[in-house]
C-alpha cells in the first residue's frame, strides 16, 4: 500500500512537472500541425544561427538576431556550420512545403526551422519568436524573463497565396517610416501583399514625373479635422495645407523594404471614378463643364447614397471614358507605375464610379453611338478594356474591383470582391482570377465594438465576424481563388496609431482564415490566443483595440413604452456591471443577467466588464436618449 501510494505520488509529480515545463502553443495563424513535448530550449547568452549563403536570406538573419538581441541582451554569432549552431535554418530540397512552408523542430539542446524557400524560413522564424515569451518583441532590453522555448513540432504552409492588407494612403496620408512600421506588424502574421491605395478624391500620392501637377496640385487640400463627409464648405483662399506624396525614390525604398520581408506591394491607381485630384490636377481629363473649378477632396459631401450604388455624384469625378486625352494620359501614368513596381498585377479600381453626369454628357452619348454600347455599365467596361490593354502593354496584369465586371471585361482582369462573395464565386466560375475581400468579413474601417466606445462610423464589424471569413466560399472555383485580404479605408483614420488600432486584433483573424486549415480554426482557442498577443503589440508598442471586452448593446421597445437594454458579450468568461445613476460601476456594482428597464427618470447607462475580479472592458457611457434611437 505504502509502495503503491509512493509510485502515485511519483507519477503525479512527473506529470505536473511535464505540464509547468509545456507552454501553451499561441501562434497565429494557427499552424497546419503541432505536436507538443515535454521540455524547453533555453536561450544561450550566445546565440550561434547556422544558414545557408545566400544574398534573400541576408534581412532574415538580421531580423532575427534584431529580434534575439534587443530584448534578451543577449549576442549572436552566425556560423554556416549547422553542427556548432544552437538555432539552424536549412533550405531542404522537395515540394511537400511549397514556396512558403517550414517545419520547426524545438528540443531542449537546439532549434531547426527547414523550407524549401526562403520565404519559408522567413515565416519559420515568425513561429519561433511567438513561442517566445512576448517580451521578445520589446524595443529596449527587459529584465526578468525566463528566455525559453517549448518543445514543439511544427509543419505548416499556407492555405493560400494572396494573404493581404489593404492601406488607403490616399485620404489620410502616411510617411514611408509609417508604412514600413504597418508591414512590420503584418509580417509577424505571415502577411504578404500590401495593397497600397495610392489615388483617390482626396490626393493623388504617388509621383508621376510626366505629370507633376499631379503631385504639386492634387497631392494637397484643404486641412479639416473631425467627422469626414461633414465639412462645410470653403472659406475663401482657405490654404491647401493637408498633404504629402510618395517620390520615385520613396516608392523605390519601399519596394525593397517589403520584398526583404516577402512581402509584394500591389500599387491601386482608383479610375474611373473616385479621381478628383487628378482632375483637380488636369481638368481636360474631365468631359464636364467647371471641372477647373475643383480641388481634391477635403472631406466634404460629394455623393449622395440615398439610391444605392451607384451613387449620385453631386460634382463629376469621373474621368471621362470618351476623352482620348484620358488614354494618354494612363498610359504615362502606367509607364512609370510599372517600373516603379515589381509585382505583376496593378490595380485599376473601377468601383462606384456614378453615372449621372455620363447619361448626360453629349461626348458620352456619341462614343456609345460610335461603339454600339447601349448601356453605361458598357462604357465603362470600354473604358476598362482599354486600360487593360495599356497594363497588358507594360508587361503587367490588370485586377480591379468588382464593379468591373457589370459590363463585361476581358478574362485575363483579375476581381477584387467586395460586395459580398457573390461576385467573386461568379467570377470564378468565369475564370477569373480572384481575391476575397467581402464588407461583411474584411472590411477593417468599420466599427469593432459598440460606438459608446468607438469612433463612429456607418457599419459595424465584431472581431468574431471576421473570424467567420472563408475565403473559399461555397460554390467558387477554388481553382482562381488567389487568396483574400482585409481593407483599410482611411477617411477617419488621421495617423498611424489609429491605423494600427483599426488593423489588430482583426487582423489575426483575417490572417487565420487565410493561412490556416478551415478545420484548425478555433473561436475560443482563437481568443486565448489573442489576449497573450495583445501583450506582443504592448511591448511591440503597436496599438490594437480591446473591443472584444465590451458587450454589444441592444435597445428594444416593450409595450407600455418602457424600455429594454441587452447586453451581449463578445468573449466568453466576463461579468457585466451596470449603473443608472450617473456612478462609475464597478465590480461590487450589480452584474447583468437579465435585459435592463431603463428606470424612469435615467439619464445614462454606464457599463463596465471584469474578468475574475479585475477590470477587462472600458467604461461604457450611454445616454438614454441615444439608447432611445437605436429601436428599430
Amino acid at each position: 500500500m505504502t509502495k503503491n501510494f509512493s509510485l502515485t505520488i511519483l507519477l503525479l509529480t512527473i506529470s505536473f512537472l511535464t505540464v509547468r515545463s509545456q507552454q501553451p502553443i499561441k501562434i497565429i495563424p494557427e499552424p497546419v500541425s503541432v505536436t507538443g513535448g515535454s521540455g524547453s530550449f533555453k536561450l544561450p547568452k550566445e546565440i550561434r544561427i547556422s544558414a545557408p549563403a545566400s544574398t534573400e536570406l541576408a534581412q532574415t538573419l538580421k531580423f532575427l538576431e534584431q529580434k534575439l538581441t534587443t530584448a534578451t541582451g543577449n549576442t549572436v554569432v552566425t556560423t554556416t556550420d549547422a553542427n556548432a549552431a544552437n538555432i539552424s535554418l536549412e533550405l531542404v530540397s522537395g515540394d511537400q512545403l511549397g514556396k512558403e512552408g517550414y517545419t520547426l523542430s524545438v528540443t531542449p539542446a537546439k532549434v531547426f526551422i527547414k523550407a524549401n524557400k526562403p520565404a519559408g524560413l522567413f515565416y519559420g522564424i515568425q513561429s519561433l519568436l511567438q513561442l517566445l515569451p512576448p517580451a521578445i518583441e520589446s524595443k529596449q532590453p527587459v529584465e526578468n524573463v525566463k528566455w525559453e522555448i517549448p518543445v514543439v513540432e511544427i509543419k505548416d504552409q499556407p492555405k493560400l497565396s494572396w494573404r493581404g492588407l489593404m492601406l488607403d494612403v490616399s485620404r489620410h496620408f502616411f510617411t514611408v517610416d509609417e508604412v514600413k512600421q504597418y508591414i512590420d506588424a503584418m509580417v509577424r502574421y505571415k502577411y504578404n501583399i500590401l495593397h497600397f491605395h495610392l489615388t483617390d478624391d482626396e490626393g493623388w500620392r504617388l509621383e508621376i514625373k510626366s505629370l507633376p501637377k499631379l503631385t504639386s496640385v492634387g497631392a494637397w487640400r484643404i486641412n479639416r479635422t473631425g467627422t469626414f463627409n461633414s465639412f462645410g464648405a470653403p472659406e475663401p483662399n482657405e490654404p491647401k495645407a493637408y498633404g504629402g506624396f510618395y517620390t520615385h525614390e520613396d516608392i523605390k525604398e519601399l519596394v525593397r523594404y517589403a520584398s526583404e520581408r516577402f512581402v509584394n506591394i500591389i500599387p491601386e491607381i482608383d479610375v474611373p471614378g473616385h479621381s478628383l485630384a487628378a482632375i483637380a490636377a488636369y481638368p481636360e481629363l474631365s468631359c464636364t463643364p467647371g471641372a477647373d473649378k475643383y480641388q481634391p477632396r477635403y472631406g466634404q459631401p460629394i455623393m449622395d447614397w440615398s439610391r444605392g450604388a451607384p451613387p449620385i455624384a453631386l460634382l463629376d469625378n469621373t474621368l471621362c471614358p470618351a476623352n482620348e486625352k484620358v488614354y494618354g494620359f494612363m498610359d504615362k501614368v502606367l509607364t512609370e507605375v510599372a517600373q516603379l513596381f515589381p509585382f505583376e498585377y496593378i490595380h485599376l479600381g473601377g468601383d462606384e464610379a456614378p453615372h449621372n453626369f455620363w447619361e448626360k454628357n453629349a461626348q458620352v452619348q456619341a462614343l456609345m453611338k460610335r461603339e454600339g454600347l447601349k448601356t453605361i455599365p458598357q462604357v465603362q467596361a470600354y473604358f476598362e478594356k482599354r486600360v487593360e490593354q495599356i497594363v497588358k502593354a507594360k508587361g503587367k496584369k490588370m485586377m480591379g474591383w468588382d464593379e468591373v465586371l457589370e459590363g463585361g471585361v476581358s478574362p485575363s482582369t483579375a476581381i477584387m470582391s467586395w460586395r459580398g462573395e457573390k461576385a467573386g464565386i461568379e467570377a470564378s466560375q468565369k475564370g477569373h482570377y480572384v481575391v476575397m475581400s467581402p464588407t461583411t468579413y474584411a472590411y477593417i474601417d468599420y466599427m469593432q465594438g459598440d460606438m459608446a466606445v468607438e469612433s463612429p462610423v456607418y457599419a459595424k464589424l465584431l472581431l468574431n465576424q471576421s473570424y467567420k471569413f472563408n475565403p473559399l466560399p461555397k460554390g467558387a472555383n477554388a481553382k482562381y481563388i488567389l487568396g483574400g485580404q482585409a481593407n483599410l479605408w482611411t477617411e477617419q483614420i488621421y495617423n498611424i496609431r489609429y491605423a494600427e488600432y483599426m488593423t489588430w486584433p482583426r487582423g489575426f483573424a483575417i490572417s487565420e482564415s487565410l493561412w490556416s486549415p478551415e478545420e484548425k480554426k478555433n473561436w475560443d482557442g482563437f481568443v486565448a490566443k489573442t489576449e497573450d498577443h495583445f501583450k506582443r503589440l504592448q511591448y511591440a508598442e503597436t496599438n490594437y483595440s480591446p473591443a472584444i471586452y465590451d458587450p454589444a448593446v441592444t435597445v428594444k421597445k416593450l409595450a407600455g413604452g418602457q424600455y429594454a437594454v441587452e447586453l451581449t458579450p463578445e468573449i466568453s468568461g466576463l461579468t457585466m456591471h451596470y449603473s443608472f445613476d450617473n456612478s462609475p460601476p464597478d465590480n461590487f456594482y450589480p452584474a447583468y443577467k437579465e435585459p435592463l428597464i431603463i428606470p424612469k427618470g435615467a439619464s445614462q447607462l454606464r457599463i463596465i466588464t471584469y474578468r475574475n475580479k479585475e477590470k477587462a472592458g472600458r467604461m461604457m457611457n450611454l445616454k438614454v436618449d441615444e439608447l432611445q434611437k437605436r429601436v428599430k
